[in-house]
């Protein structure tokens, strides 16, 4: 069987859908930090559209740890597959991405990249702990990359220093700063990428932050699409309907979704014409997608698979676990947001339900339930705290919280490993719990998740332990 490449474009089945532009044409317009599975499968599939009328927008992918992705795509042109999974599935081959470097083997050759005349975009999507920030949301001076990055800024290791270090260059050479689009699901992203840049710059060259500050354009955004990770099966499915190799191909929904605060970007990419919202209220967008999706999602993840299922779509069947999710969601989520304009939050949610029940998309619960400590306090602690300051019933946001205690704890009594950047301090939390519930108030003592507020309050305690001691007494039937 061939590999996919711009050799083999020839050989793809007819009903194969192939990129309308020459893909070896397309100029580098935009450097994205984080070429994973959600990138590929959602901002290079946008600028794949746009592509096939303006073909200044290709896309440097640069990983900065993983050789993986560079190490499937170089080989193929750039080029991969992306399965849209619903009630008809296509297959689609998505030419946008030109290069992949990595930063570690490849920092000069990033930092050209982000010094070239034609880069206006650079963009992320490195995850909540890829920008090295604090829980209040301020640059980590502490983090081991940070620390780097102030001793050695010419070589960075963190996204942030090689965001300074590029506009730090393009001041030097005269050249006006690229737009920074962050695309992770962090409350006000482009707010809080913008400040830890400064911050970070402002360690060298006070000068050099104050023109960041003044010239740097860091719209908000939100972004959303369920993008399963790739697997084998995956693979053999793509391989059978393209009829060649693809070494990394990527699946996602139908269903997908960019909003982009409005920003001034003389030349820029026609964002309206590929599909994308162009907004000045990302934030009601993006709480109602982080509160309404992302916490469900995350709700679903730990209940789940404390009750024994594999994947979202095998979750929704339990009709008790499904009913739940959706009074959580419309009983008490939807009342603490504000509605963009033309957005029915109940729709929305109903909506959101059906694309979980989706029985073409198999998303692992195992791969939701990651970063917990660095998901939940986004996703679901800041609609606990706004349901509590409303005197708002709040029994039901203890239910996620209380199974994400027995996933660290099973995680820690089996020796499995945890996902997390606070994955050693989990695990040793996690062996320290009695099973009984005094645990809720060992792991609400975990600043690092807990804010003081929220651990101290009588009513979130006994939330959580009413839905602990629910979860233990099952565990016990369940034996």
């Amino acid at each position: 069987m061939s590999r996919l490449s711009l050799a083999t474009l020839d050989a793809l089945k007819t009903d194969v859908i192939r990129p309308a532009y020459d893909p070896a044409g397309l100029a580098i317009g935009v450097v994205h930090f984080g070429p994973g599975a959600f990138h590929r499968a959602h901002q290079a599939a946008y600028l794949d559209a746009i592509a096939a009328f303006d073909p200044r927008w290709g896309i440097c992918g640069v990983s900065l740890h993983s050789t993986g992705v560079r190490d499937a795509l170089v080989p193929q042109d750039g080029l991969y597959t992306l399965a849209i999974l619903d009630e008809e599935i296509k297959y689609q081959i998505i030419g946008s991405m030109r290069e992949v470097l990595v930063g570690p083997e490849d920092i000069e050759a990033v930092l050209e990249r982000l010094t070239r005349d034609s880069v206006g975009i650079v963009s992320s999507t490195v995850t909540e702990k890829g920008y090295c920030l604090m829980p209040d949301g301020a640059l980590d001076f502490a983090h081991a990359d940070i620390v780097h990055d102030v001793a050695h800024p010419q070589t960075p290791k963190s996204f942030v220093g090689y965001v300074v270090e590029g506009l730090r260059r393009r001041h030097a050479k005269g050249q006006k700063p690229f737009v920074l689009i962050p695309c992770d699901n962090l409350p006000k992203n482009g707010h809080r990428l913008k400040a830890a840049v400064v911050a970070l710059a402002a360690k060298h060259d006070q000068a050099l932050a104050d023109w960041i500050e003044a010239n740097l354009q860091c719209p908000c955004t939100m972004v959303d699409s369920i993008t399963p990770a790739t697997d084998d099966a995956l693979r053999a499915r793509v391989e059978a309907a393209t009829g060649v190799a693809d070494a990394w191909p990527i699946q996602r929904e139908a269903f997908t979704q960019w909003v982009i605060e409005e920003h001034i970007h003389d030349g820029g990419p026609d964002w309206a014409r590929a599909g994308v919202t162009l907004t000045d209220n990302v934030p009601a967008y993006e709480r109602a997608k982080l509160r309404l999706l992302n916490g469900p999602h995350s709700t679903l993840a730990y209940v789940g698979l404390h009750k024994g299922y594999e994947s979202v779509s095998e979750a929704m069947t339990d009709a008790e676990l499904a009913g739940f999710v959706r009074d959580l969601m419309i009983e008490d989520v939807v009342p603490l947001l504000e509605a963009p304009k033309g957005l029915d939050l109940v729709a929305y949610s109903e909506a959101i339900l059906k694309r979980f029940r989706n029985p073409a998309i198999r998303h692992l619960l195992s791969q939701i339930a990651w970063d917990g400590s660095q998901k939940l306090p986004i996703r679901l602690l800041g609609s606990l705290s706004e349901a509590l300051a409303r005197g708002a019933d709040i029994r039901r946001f203890g239910v996620p919280l209380a199974a994400w205690i027995r996933f660290v704890r099973h995680k820690a009594v089996t020796g499995e490993a945890i996902t997390d950047p606070l994955a050693a301090e989990l695990i040793a939390l996690g062996k320290m719990l009695k099973d009984d519930v005094s645990d809720v108030q060992t792991v609400l003592a975990l600043r690092a998740v807990f804010p003081e507020a929220l651990a101290s309050d009588a009513k979130v305690s006994a939330a959580l332990e009413v839905a602990y001691a629910d979860l233990l007494a099952a565990e016990k039937v369940a034996a």
